[in-house]
């Protein structure tokens, strides 16, 4: 398109979400389009300043650990929303279900099973024994329904022809839920006929669905009204002002380590009336600071004596300790054959194809074309410690050949996807930014999936990090319903 927004759009040999590579405009992304590309450029730094406003009221924050502001930011959300055809989120839906599905299976048969899938040599059991989140603790702690992955996210990417992969998985402490939920607040208010115009699927009932769920996994001592509560690390923590958002959609208590007392394995909260029989705990505290009399003996943020409780099915806790086993980027490369092995289904997500470092014909592969890989370290998270060789300096690349080969296991490589792109406000108009997406999947009873979840871009011109903490932002994500109608109009707004 040659006006207004779009006027200078292109799409520059990436995969695009609105725009075909031929700049025609996508259908699922038309009426979109059509209205955005009426709006003045003033009127669009209105309708910032009023995303700003909202933002801040709402405390919807984030912290960059090690920035050198050292302050709180507000999380930035992109006004151009990413939209998703309901035949395509079906395909995602489902990839999703199936993936968690396995994985909970894997992690049920480690922890409290036959380990068949170590037996039979599906994952080697050196690479499980080796995983820095594996957790002997954890051994003959039950979990009902299988739900150790009770909260999952699920890193999607779309490549250079728009399939739909794996990244990564999130298995232990998920976060960003609390973004898809106050974006989409943000975007009703901020383009409201934009939003109305088209039939997007719901995302406010996530409180009541992850309530639900944690009631449903509850101990069976717990009766027909179990009390969960969510664990925090305190107000320091970067995704603190998650942990109390969820705590109020679900309405039960946001607690600390020290509100919560276990006496003879059963777990009390702390009230002004005396204690009270904790059945259900939602923690946001990593497994190694969980428990001091199990784990770090130094942990003030824990519950001594909650892994006894759990152990004695007084408490279920929620993710499962011992998660992160399957989410070490390592493991990673073997959830296809998982879902093989487990449910009989060939993948309907695939993997990015990955390099196994300690492989010495891979390791050799990787060394020898270091400068055009992705290398990543196993064990971390938010897009820190990575190497992006197109992007690196050489005494960056040779760093990381020294770690490689220092510390095959700790390292896993892949080739650079370039990641689909996806209008982008930049100033006065609109450019590409890479993006990916994470969806949310609950598991109780059964799983479900939040319709399209949190779309995360690369704010930064020609980044493929998207993580906050690395200067990316987010989008709302619109699945649209299957009967895509567009359901009205309001003459007193034009956006």
């Amino acid at each position: 398109m040659d006006t207004g927004l779009f006027r200078e759009y292109t799409t520059d040999g990436f995969f695009d979400e609105a725009f075909d590579a031929g700049g025609g405009v996508r259908e699922h992304y038309r009426s979109l389009i059509e209205r955005l590309d009426d709006i003045p450029p003033e009127d669009l730094e209105r309708r910032e300043r009023i995303r700003d406003a909202i933002f801040r009221t709402q405390g919807i924050t984030f912290t960059v650990y090690g920035d050198g502001e050292g302050v709180e930011r507000t999380f930035p959300m992109d006004l151009i929303p990413r939209v998703i055809p309901a035949e395509e989120w079906d395909v995602v839906e489902a990839g999703v279900i199936q993936r968690v599905t396995a994985l909970n299976r894997f992690l049920d048969d480690l922890y409290v099973g036959e380990r068949a899938a170590l037996h039979d040599g599906i994952v080697p059991r050196w690479l499980v024994r080796t995983a820095a989140d594996f957790r002997r603790e954890a051994f003959g702690i039950p979990v009902p329904f299988e739900a150790r992955c009770l909260v999952s996210g699920v890193d999607l990417i779309r490549d250079h022809e728009g399939t739909y992969r794996v990244l990564e998985d999130n298995l232990r402490n998920p976060s960003g839920i609390s973004y898809v939920l106050e974006n989409r607040v943000a975007m009703t208010r901020v383009l409201p006929v934009a939003f109305a115009r088209h039939r997007v699927r719901p995302v406010d009932q996530y409180g009541q669905l992850l309530l639900n769920a944690l009631r449903s996994v509850a101990p069976p001592a717990a009766g027909e009204q179990p009390l969960a509560v969510v664990l925090t690390p305190g107000v320091h923590n970067s995704a603190y002002f998650e942990h109390a958002f969820l705590a109020r959609q679900m309405g039960i208590e946001l607690v600390e380590g020290r509100d919560l007392v276990v006496d003879e394995h059963v777990v009390s909260m702390r009230t002004t009336r005396g204690l009270r029989r904790v059945d259900v705990i939602y923690r946001r505290i990593d497994d190694e600071f969980l428990d001091p009399v199990v784990f770090r003996p130094d942990s003030a943020l824990g519950v001594p004596g909650l892994m006894s409780a759990a152990r004695a099915g007084n408490v279920t806790v929620v993710n499962a300790v011992g998660n992160g086993v399957a989410d070490d980027k390592a493991f990673y490369a073997y959830v296809p054959a998982l879902i093989r092995y487990y449910l009989g289904e060939e993948p309907i997500l695939p993997n990015v194809d990955t390099y196994l470092l300690w492989d010495d014909e891979q390791r050799q592969h990787v060394l020898d074309n270091l400068g055009s890989m992705v290398v990543k370290p196993v064990a971390e998270s938010g897009g820190y410690g990575m190497l992006i060789g197109p992007a690196a300096e050489e005494d960056e690349i040779e760093r990381f050949r020294e770690l490689i080969e220092n510390d095959p296991r700790g390292y896993i490589a892949q080739d650079v996807v370039q990641l689909s792109r996806h209008p982008t406000l930049v100033g006065d108009h609109l450019e590409g930014r890479h993006v990916d997406l994470r969806p949310f999947a609950i598991a109780g009873e059964r799983i479900e999936v939040i319709p399209g979840g949190l779309t995360r871009v690369a704010l930064r011109k020609g980044s493929l990090v998207v993580n906050s903490s690395q200067g990316g932002g987010s989008k709302d994500t619109w699945v649209l319903e299957h009967d895509p109608i567009s359901v009205g109009d309001d003459d007193g707004e034009d956006a």
